[in-house]
Parts: C-alpha cells; sequence; structure tokens
C-alpha cells in the first residue's frame, strides 16, 4: 500500500480530498486484513489532515468508515483509533468540518453499545447541540433516533433533553423545526416510561 501512502501524504490538498472522497469505495475493495492494517492509519492521517476541506471530507465517511471495519475487533478499533480523532473533530475551528462529523457521529452508537455511547458519545453529542455553528445543532437533533435506540429514551432525557429544551428558543428556525419535528418521538417514548 504504499501508493495509498504516498497519496494520503501528497503535498496537493486536492489528491489527498480525492483519497478521503473515495475512502469507503477503496475499503470495500481492499478487504478487512488490509484495512486494519493499512487504512485504519491512513484514516486517521486524513481525520487530521491540515485542510478542513479533507478534514471535512474524511469526517463525513466516519460512520461508513467504522461499518465496514471487520466486526471482529470493530468497537476496539474505533475506541483506540477512531474515536480519539472524532473528538478532536468535535471542536474543530472549521464549521464544515464539525457539521460533516454531527451529520453522521450518532450512526457510531449501535456499534459502540450502550455504556461506551453514553461514557463516550453523549459528552460529544452535548458538546454538538450546544455549537455555535447551527448546522451542527440541526445534524445533531436530525439524528437522534439513532442514540435512543442504542440508550434508550430515559438515559437520552436525562443527558440530553435540558439542551435540547434549550433548543426550542434557538435563533436559527431549522433548528426550532427540527426540534419541533422530534417532539412528538420524545414526547411518546417519555410517556412510555
Amino acid at each position: 500500500m504504499p501508493t495509498l501512502r504516498q497519496a494520503v501524504e501528497d503535498k496537493s490538498w486536492r489528491v489527498r480530498y480525492m483519497v478521503a472522497d473515495k475512502f469507503i469505495e477503496l475499503q470495500k475493495a481492499i478487504g478487512p486484513e488490509i484495512t486494519k492494517k493499512d487504512l485504519v492509519p491512513a484514516f486517521q492521517n486524513l481525520m487530521k489532515d491540515c485542510e478542513a476541506e479533507v478534514r471535512a471530507s474524511t469526517a463525513s465517511k466516519v460512520r461508513d468508515f467504522c461499518e465496514n471495519l471487520p466486526t471482529d475487533g470493530r468497537q476496539q478499533i474505533i475506541m483506540t483509533h477512531i474515536l480519539p480523532s472524532v473528538k478532536e473533530l468535535v471542536s474543530d475551528a472549521n464549521e464544515h468540518v464539525k457539521s460533516a462529523l454531527a451529520s453522521v457521529i450518532m450512526g457510531l452508537s449501535p456499534m459502540l453499545g450502550k455504556e461506551n455511547t453514553v461514557e463516550h458519545l453523549l459528552p460529544l453529542f452535548l458538546t454538538q447541540l450546544k455549537d455555535e455553528c447551527p448546522e451542527v445543532r440541526l445534524n445533531i437533533i436530525s439524528n437522534l433516533d439513532c442514540v435512543n435506540e442504542v440508550i434508550g429514551i430515559r438515559q437520552l432525557s436525562q443527558s440530553l433533553l435540558p439542551a435540547i429544551v434549550e433548543l426550542a428558543e434557538d435563533a436559527k428556525w431549522r433548528v426550532r423545526l427540527a426540534i419541533i419535528e422530534y417532539m412528538p418521538l420524545l414526547a411518546g417514548q417519555l410517556v412510555s416510561m
């Protein structure tokens, strides 16, 4: 995989961007063993790239990349190699990077299970719900059902409900609209408790 390593470290951000853009297709073609050995480090490098466009493209692929990891050892790879970089991306300086991540991060919940979601992902979701960028907040709200299925409404309501209620008064109408759209699901789940 020297060619891949060269492409991931290419001087031109456009080359690195295209690698990030085609990463999932590459992962599917290569298979699980080479993915573990070569693609995981390459993906980590792309998440830490100096160009925001490369980081945003890579961030948007986090869920798909993790889903395509070999099931044997997937959780371990995510926890030790992917999640530390994801934590950095949550507070990235670029709003496109944060927004791209917010649109897929909830999808990690089913792969990590209840305990890891509560311990490691919920704090990230809370950070994103309070992000200054409305697209980040909107993307998190729009994907709350993924987390609800994994941790249950009780845990979700205890940890995220105060932030969600606060967002009902958000200055951006799209965020308020997303909260309204999510309310029936939340109310139905709370009533059934």
